[in-house]
């Protein structure tokens, strides 16, 4: 297990590497999974009592929060590993010097993105060409979600901040409180049970914001009453300041692990608009395929964000030696725990693909030639999100983002449609282990002849 110093601070410089990796990594894990199960229960509430019209209103509106989620993620990824090395380097004032700046920074950013989306949501609804009998419900959901954007991205940065300072336990419980709120208020809402009034669609987003603004109103007082290493106190509320040197790593090394996922998105958009040409059975198959597929990737990307928080500490520590077996240890816990899981998805494909699909037809036969050739592929992706984890934790942003590009853009989706045009449609799928192999050796090939280990977060450093 990870040790703590004599000033309180998760050290994951100290200990077993693969025990304190594994056991770091989990509640991240735990984290996703409950975030994914919380979408699915809300979709059904409002997909079986409210109808197709408002399902599809909260599908257009969490578009419009993945986009600006991704590029959240990619600030805050770039605070926790400049966190996580300061913490390393046993630098305390650099750390809060990053915490204040990046608190503000979040702060002016969540409440100048929620202010011009509630103004300008119309439009964007427009713009997405979204069904007019979709609008009005539409409306509502996605402008009660904009003012819930400052709740929403200041949990996302509390969160960075103690993964990056080796706590990831706390950011789960109040996830769990997040989650559970949000399943239990969503019907009372919705339906209006008891003395509260029946709200619809508009409900289903307000217990959404509540969720979000207790958890993170209740996680701040959480810290603060612990006196939390990193909190801000009154008598340092001057760090509290747009310091052009933290905000300019923020920006120039953010912004690459931003567009990493909108790289991902969108290749998967133009995958879907692939396979529409195919029918509705492909479309179906090929939605349920990727729902387990999702499953399978969580260890990987949950290892990939705990390597990251853990090679930045030791980064900054300058243990190289620990740096190098964390990324080992990484590639077999990936291979273990999304090897696991892959295993089991062979063994009950139909039953899983079942949950989505007819038992019969054929859509599910389709499913199940999808999953037989791309899910193990999965697993070997997997060493791409460890080796890019670790890359990442010195600063080394493009070369990760480059790789995932030509794998995705570069090999997978042209060779899809090429492999649809020239063979048929159940060709497609060799794409994935084809592309997904080209970005595993290019991420090996940097990781043991590249650069990267000079790269650096900070000019000064």
């Amino acid at each position: 297990m990870a040790q703590t110093n004599d000033r309180g601070t998760v050290l994951l410089t100290e200990g077993p590497i693969g025990k304190t990796l594994f056991f770091f990594a989990l509640p991240v894990l735990l984290g996703n999974v409950l975030q994914s199960l919380n979408g699915s229960i809300n979709s059904i509430w409002v997909g079986r009592f409210l109808g197709e019209q408002a399902l599809a209103a909260t599908s257009n509106a969490n578009i419009i929060m993945f986009f600006l989620l991704s590029w959240i993620f990619g600030v805050g990824m770039a605070a926790t590993i400049l966190i996580g090395q300061s913490i390393g380097a046993d630098n305390l004032q650099q750390a809060k010097r990053v915490v204040g700046t990046s608190a503000v920074f979040f702060a002016v950013l969540s409440i100048a993105i929620a202010a011009a989306g509630y103004l300008l949501t119309p439009h964007i609804l427009r713009w997405l060409n979204t069904p007019p009998n979709v609008i009005p419900l539409a409306l509502s959901y996605t402008q009660i979600i904009f003012v819930a954007i400052p709740f929403l991205f200041g949990y996302n940065f509390i969160m960075m901040i103690l993964r990056g300072s080796g706590d990831s336990k706390t950011p789960f419980y109040f996830l769990l409180l997040s989650v559970a709120l949000d399943i239990a208020l969503n019907p009372l809402l919705i339906f209006g049970i008891g003395p509260l009034p029946e709200l619809g669609i508009t409900g289903s987003a307000l217990a959404t914001f509540f969720a979000q603004s207790i958890s993170l109103l209740a996680l701040f007082f959480y810290l603060y009453r612990k006196k939390y290493l990193l909190r801000i106190t009154w008598q340092e509320r001057h760090l509290l300041r747009f310091d052009r040197q933290i905000i300019g790593a923020l920006i120039k090394k953010g912004i690459p692990m931003g567009l990493h996922m909108i790289v991902v998105t969108s290749s998967a958009i133009a995958l879907v608009h692939l396979v529409n040409r195919f029918g509705a059975d492909a479309t179906a198959a090929f939605g349920a395929a990727t729902q387990l597929s999702n499953y399978v990737q969580m260890p990987a990307m949950a290892i990939g964000a705990a390597v990251s928080s853990m090679t930045a500490q030791n980064v900054g520590a300058g243990k190289w030696d620990r740096v190098h077996r964390t990324t080992i240890a990484g590639i077999v816990i990936n291979f273990i725990m999304s090897g696991t899981l892959a295993t089991l998805m062979y063994l009950f494909d139909r039953q899983a693909l079942g949950l989505f699909l007819p038992d019969e037809g054929t859509a599910i036969s389709i499913g199940l030639h999808i999953n037989a050739v791309t899910l193990w592929s999965f697993v070997l992706f997997g060493i791409n999100f460890v080796v890019a984890g670790v890359i990442r934790s010195t600063g080394a942003v493009m070369i990760p983002l480059l790789v995932t590009f030509i794998a995705l853009w570069g090999v997978r989706i042209p060779l899809a449609y090429w492999l649809a045009d020239a063979y048929s449609f159940n060709a497609i799928w060799w794409s994935f282990p084809i592309s997904f192999s080209i970005a595993v050796v290019l991420s090996v090939v940097y990781y043991l002849f590249g650069s990267w280990k000079k790269a650096k977060m900070l000019a000064s450093q």
